[in-house]
């Protein structure tokens, strides 16, 4: 198994919460900036306080411990101050998308039965709506008469909001209000208790809450950011967690604790920025709000606040480093790029390498029912990771590549359906009993991923298993010739999907972004068949190009293939 160089084999983790990462770390780096969001910031002194007093407010208005208080609100300062005061509350957190539509909203309000919602200025109208339409459905726990949902908690607005007036709409608490309170300790809650009901990001279909404990949270937490940071968890004499930083496993690469400063972009709702925010709380890293992407503003940032890491997906990347003026950035400060939510292609990784020569860039892996992560690429490894992989296993996770259909594990380099167990594995789907089963099996999570395994343990994905198709009885994987696809100086981005054909049962079609420079055109689309042609067998070959100025994308950056998919179809299909 390859690790970070100077690391043990495996974590030893605390019997703690969610919560003790923050109140270890509070008096540790009292003065450290936590976060930053336009001129707005908060030490992690100053976090831990008012995350205590949200606490105590929420308390006041009678949510208890093992109520649902859900988080409504786009990327800001407050999204993370609201996430630990429901937490030391002894609630749990159900973050949900800003983007999502009344109707959706309601239903997932529904699911989690939440007591509470805290909002923004910018979606409290959409919230509103939601709560009119569940209780004309009588929908249980969203707003009909005697429903979990009793209030509205609504932030200010901020740089996320442009245009927003200030103020709350009618009925909803300020979040001021709750602010008053007086701060208390913090509610007991153990590790087997409920932390979040994350939602997953419905790709393949209908998004279902994920039930995950706090112990899989601190867990994911800190298998990721010891993975990067050459540390290790203790507890004080109090009982209260913090990370050590191993002198013998830090290299070039390694920024040390309470030093890294990371320009944040990823959906905090999502489970990458979920988790990414815990290690960057136990790591006493400073993170930067960048709030909806727009890459002037995000270079502009980065060199302002001399920014230490980057993350992000591959939508962003490919848009960052098509920005007017990339290249004039100073980045210098740069050390660490973490790429997730989708494989980045060969192509935009050797342009990245390109821009950010001292920068270590690595992939993971990792979705919602694992919590978030589950590979990573070793820092400080001699030689760079293998093209096309998105890293080993990361400290205490086992991969197995087994057939779909027999459930075997298959021999090393043959493509499978990736299996994953781990102390970052959720407990199941919430009230969903008969899909938990299906998904979660003997403590193994059955990702729904194809991909394969070399000799050392890297793992290489090759999409979806609902992604890949069938061309005359041939099974066809998306991943690699999208990968081609992006190796052409026209292509920006390329998404490949099956679509129904009589005779083949089904051909690859590619939906094609162009590069500044490059107009759609049918000779180009011959040129990109066959520059793809070139490299792979006859029934892998792309049969048709689309163009297109834009491809449908999740609020964590994934292509939506289904959206996809659906171009293709018959009408009435």
């Amino acid at each position: 198994m390859l690790l970070p160089p100077g690391m043990p084999q495996s974590l030893d983790y605390p019997h703690c919460t969610v919560g003790d990462i923050l109140a270890g770390t509070a008096p540790r780096h009292p003065d450290r900036v936590a976060l930053r969001d336009g001129e707005e910031s908060l030490t992690f002194a100053e976090l831990y306080d008012q995350a205590l007093r949200l606490a105590q407010g929420l308390r006041e208005h009678g949510v208890s411990p093992g109520d649902t208080v859900a988080v409504h609100q786009p990327n800001s300062l407050r999204f993370t101050l609201c996430y630990f005061g429901v937490l030391l509350a002894g609630a749990v957190v159900s973050p949900l998308s800003p983007l999502l539509p009344a109707a959706p909203l309601a239903e997932q309000l529904a699911e989690v039965s939440a007591v509470a919602v805290i909002t923004h200025p910018a979606v409290a109208h959409v919230l509103a709506e939601a709560r009119i339409l569940a209780e004309a459905r009588g929908l249980a726990g969203a707003g009909s008469q005697g429903s979990a949902l009793r209030f509205a908690v609504e932030v200010p607005a901020s740089h996320a909001a442009p245009g927003r007036p200030p103020g709350t709409v009618q009925g909803n608490i300020p979040l001021a209000e709750l602010l008053t309170a007086r701060p208390a300790p913090a509610t007991p809650v153990g590790p087997d208790d409920l932390a979040h009901l994350s939602f997953t990001g419905g790709t393949t279909g209908r998004s279902k809450a994920v039930r995950i404990l706090h112990r899989h949270a601190v867990a994911n937490a800190l298998q990721m950011g010891c993975w990067r940071g050459a540390s290790l968890p203790r507890l004080d004499r109090s009982g209260r967690m913090y990370l050590e930083q191993v002198a013998a496993a830090v290299g070039p690469g390694t920024v040390p604790i309470g030093r890294s400063v990371l320009l944040s972009v990823a959906p905090m709702f999502h489970a990458m920025g979920l988790i990414t925010q815990l290690l960057c709380t136990a790591n006493a890293t400073t993170v930067v709000v960048s709030g909806r992407f727009d890459p002037a503003r995000y270079l502009a940032e980065a060199e302002r606040w001399q920014v230490t890491h980057l993350a992000g997906s591959p939508a962003l990347f490919h848009a960052l480093l098509a920005a007017p003026g990339v290249h004039k950035a100073d980045l210098s400060s740069v050390r660490q790029v973490s790429s997730g939510a989708a494989p980045l292609d060969s192509e935009t990784m050797a342009r990245l390498r390109g821009l950010l020569p001292q920068a270590e860039i690595s992939e993971g892996y990792g979705l919602t029912e694992a919590t978030m992560g589950l590979t990573g690429h070793p820092p400080e490894q001699p030689a760079a990771a293998p093209i096309g992989s998105v890293g080993v296993p990361v400290f205490d996770t086992v991969i197995e590549i087994r057939d779909p259909v027999t459930r075997a594990v298959l021999p090393t380099g043959e493509v499978g359906e990736v299996w994953a167990r781990g102390p970052q594995i959720a407990d199941g789907y919430h009230h969903h009993p008969e899909l938990t089963a299906e998904q979660f099996v003997d403590g193994w999570l059955r990702t729904g991923d194809l991909g394969r395994s070399d000799r050392d343990g890297w793992l290489y994905l090759v999409g979806r298993a609902k992604d890949m198709l069938i061309h005359k009885g041939y099974n066809v994987y998306p991943a690699p010739l999208e990968d081609l696809l992006h190796r052409h100086p026209a292509v920006a981005v390329a998404a490949v999907v099956g679509a129904p054909d009589p005779a083949a049962g089904e051909i690859p079609v590619a939906h094609v972004m162009l590069r500044t420079g490059y107009a759609p055109s049918p000779e180009l689309a011959d040129e990109l068949m066959a520059h793809v042609a070139a490299a792979v067998a006859p029934y892998q070959r792309v049969r048709e190009i689309h163009f297109t100025a834009a491809l449908p994308l999740s609020a964590a950056g994934k292509i939506l293939k289904t959206e996809l998919r659906r171009l293709h179809q018959a009408p009435g299909a």
